[in-house]
């Protein structure tokens, strides 16, 4: 467990509403790993002795929050990837899958948590088969995850017995469990065009039943919108006539959507990951983020699997969300700083249906991330403007000025490297791993 503490530090950035910059920072973490307090050293409450203290020399942010991955696939870096999706997936990722052990699975994602924690990604949304190893290589790593077991209506595979199985794994320990409340269970319809319109509805009933998050890909390619509305009008028509889009739902990629879809998805609360690497890589499309954003559309980051991107480092995926928001718009406004930011910090837990993590704000859980300022991406230092030091951080700084991450209060990287788990034994089993499957 979590041990009260005080951090100080020259700057915070709580990730409210306005994006506001905290000047001579304190941030105070509860015994239960809570924050109860963020601001000002000037109206901080006072304290005993006895809390530590720690001292930080550059930025104190929320932890990143990754709303769309496939962490496992660690193991699949580079394969097929000059591929189009469908035969990307059917012709090297299924297979390799099929190869796939739980120890291969809870191994790729060991190392996956490993690569998020020293990025400063704290919590993440994964859909992925062996969801059990899934949740054990986080608990180990520190690491914070959505998980969504995976469900498909494939030669082998049975919808029916997958549905009720993540749903007596909720009844049997929880939607939330584990320290900290690290590990939510979720379903994983995998998408609108691997399952059946009846699969999808009793995915809505079950967890509805159990006031669940569904993480399910929608309008992703060309391909699949162009069948997909031939047989239904469009995905998110598809959802909102199967019920998927009266309980709480994440749309993953969301690529293709008419202005219909967009409003569809404003009415029913849905949450976006908006995943601009993995759909520039597979020539996916370019997703309407203004449009979905100018909905009040809560749109979150992911970096899809690292097979499809090929990292997950979500500053990565702020800078291009930055960059292909402005080309599509021809608007150098269409994405500040600030709004990239938002959207992988507190946006971006809004898109989970999350208000307990991804911002500085009492109550929230101290998922903490702690930025250097010693390098050439702060040339300027922190004595610059408000909109300089974020413009600088979200363009300049990114994943290479990591330095110290919590989740619930507790360490989980230090000085660069991960705490809980060796870094190189963990790549070490997942060469071994990758070798078997590939």
């Amino acid at each position: 467990m979590s041990t009260s503490r005080r951090f100080h530090a020259p700057v915070a950035l709580p990730a409210d509403p306005s994006c506001s910059v905290i000047r001579d920072a304190v941030l105070d973490v509860g015994p239960d790993g809570r924050i109860t307090y963020c601001g000002t050293a000037a109206a901080a409450p006072p304290i005993v002795d006895e809390i530590p203290r720690t001292h930080l020399t550059g930025i104190l942010t929320p932890g990143l929050v990754n709303t769309h991955a496939h962490s496992p696939m660690t193991l699949l870096r580079g394969l097929g990837g000059d591929l189009p999706l469908l035969q990307w997936l059917q012709d090297a990722i299924w297979p390799a899958e099929a190869r796939m052990r739980p120890q291969d699975a809870r191994a790729g994602m060991l190392l996956g948590c490993v690569e998020m924690l020293r990025f400063g990604v704290t919590t993440s949304a994964e859909m992925y088969a062996h969801a059990e190893q899934v949740v054990d290589a986080a608990l180990e790593a520190g690491s914070r995850v959505l998980v969504a077991p995976a469900v498909f209506d494939l030669p082998g595979t049975d919808w029916r017995s997958d549905i009720a199985a993540i749903g007596k794994w909720i009844d049997t320990d929880g939607l939330r469990f584990g320290p900290g409340d690290r590990i939510e269970l979720c379903y994983g319809p995998h998408s609108t065009y691997t399952l059946p319109p009846e699969a999808l509805r009793v995915t809505a009933e079950e967890s509805a039943r159990r006031g669940a998050l569904v993480h399910i890909h929608a309008a992703e390619t060309t391909a699949e919108d162009i069948a997909t509305r031939e047989r239904f009008g469009s995905a998110p028509q598809l959802l909102k006539e199967t019920g998927l889009l009266d309980g709480r739902l994440l749309a993953a990629h969301a690529v293709h959507l008419s202005d219909d879809d967009i409003s569809l998805l404003a009415q029913a609360g849905a949450g976006v990951a908006h995943c601009p690497g993995s759909n520039a890589k597979l020539a996916s499309g370019t997703a309407r983020l203004h449009e979905l954003r100018a909905a009040s559309v809560a749109v979150g980051l992911g970096t899809d699997g690292p097979a499809s991107n090929d990292d997950l480092d979500l500053w990565e995926e702020a800078r291009l969300a930055m960059m292909f928001a402005r080309l599509s718009t021809a608007d150098p406004l269409a994405l500040t700083a600030e709004d990239a930011f938002l959207m992988a910090t507190t946006v971006g837990a809004a898109a989970l249906g999350r208000t307990d993590i991804g911002a500085l704000r009492a109550g929230s859980w101290a998922d903490l991330v702690h930025i250097s300022v010693d390098g050439p991406h702060f040339a300027a230092g922190l004595d610059v403007s408000d909109s300089h030091l974020v413009s600088n951080l979200m363009w300049a700084a990114g994943s290479r000025a990591v330095k110290d991450v919590w989740v619930a209060g507790e360490p989980v990287v230090e000085d660069g490297e991960t705490v809980r788990v060796d870094r190189v034994a963990a790549q070490q089993a997942a060469a071994r791993s990758t070798a078997h499957i590939i």
